[in-house]
C-alpha cells in the first residue's frame, strides 16, 4: 500500500522524520498499522446498502473534516466516499464523493490518531 495517495508530502516528510527519531519503532509501526487499515477499507459500493457503515479515516483542516468510508477501488486514490463538515457546519454535513487528491493538495491532514467508528456515532460525537 503506498501511503502518498493518503498523506500529504509535508505530513509524509514529518513521519519519515519521526521514524528516525527517539521514538522511531513507534512511528514505523504506526506507519505499518496505517497501510494495513487503507488496504483493508471498503472499495467503492462494498458499503452500500448498510445501514451503519465504519468510517476508517479522518482528514482535517481548520474548522472542516472528512471521514472516509470507502475507498477507490483502483490502485491510486482518486477519490473516496464519506461524510464531510465544513466549517463545523454540523447540519449541512452530507455524505458523498471526496477528492482525497484534491485534500492532500489543500495541505488537509490524516489524523494518525483516529480511532474506528460508525457513521451512526460520528454523528452523535459532533451533534447531528
Amino acid at each position: 500500500m503506498n501511503l502518498k495517495h493518503f498523506i500529504g508530502k509535508n505530513q509524509m516528510s514529518c513521519l519519515r522524520d519521526a521514524c528516525h527519531g527517539e521514538e522511531g519503532e513507534y512511528f514505523r509501526a504506526m506507519i505499518q498499522d496505517l497501510k494495513k487499515t487503507i488496504a483493508a477499507m471498503p472499495k467503492t459500493y462494498d458499503t452500500e446498502g448498510q445501514k451503519d457503515k465504519t468510517i476508517t479515516l479522518h482528514y482535517f483542516k481548520g474548522a472542516s473534516d472528512w471521514w472516509i468510508i470507502e475507498r477507490d477501488m483502483e490502485c491510486e486514490q482518486h477519490q473516496a466516499f464519506g461524510y464531510a463538515c465544513l466549517n463545523q457546519d454540523t447540519q449541512n454535513a452530507e455524505l458523498g464523493y471526496i477528492s482525497i487528491e484534491e485534500l492532500i493538495a489543500h495541505n488537509v491532514e490524516l489524523d494518525l490518531y483516529y480511532t474506528l467508528e460508525t457513521l451512526n456515532q460520528l454523528k452523535a460525537r459532533i451533534g447531528r
